[in-house]
């Protein structure tokens, strides 16, 4: 992989992991608990639990994909970098772009 490639990825990485914190930051203050004594009927009580449960899976997914973008800034530099962690064959450089945490080329995705 040349330098301009590492340098759009790095470019890259660097926005997603800046947009992936702002999730984590939303996703906490929509996932706070829910009182007991606000005034709402207990079917929107249930309602407002249930989307707390969704938000909640959404924090988790969206703490992963950081450590993942994390994981992957730090190893732009080795050798290895770009290449398919099964198959170790080269993964284009418009996935990685797409989706910079990919350790997987296509196939091997699948």
């Amino acid at each position: 992989m040349n330098e301009k490639d590492k340098i759009k990825i790095s470019q890259k990485l660097n926005q997603e992991i800046l947009d992936t914190k702002e999730k984590i930051k939303e996703y906490s203050e929509l996932s706070k608990p829910i009182s007991p004594e606000n005034a709402i009927g207990r079917i929107s009580r249930m309602d407002a639990i249930n989307n707390k449960s969704v938000v909640e899976s959404a924090l988790r997914e969206s703490e992963k994909k950081l450590d993942d973008l994390k994981y992957v800034e730090s190893q732009i530099n080795e050798e290895y970098f770009g290449l398919c962690v099964k198959c170790k064959t080269s993964i284009p450089i418009g996935r990685i772009l797409f989706r910079p945490q990919s350790k997987y080329c296509v196939n091997c995705a699948k």
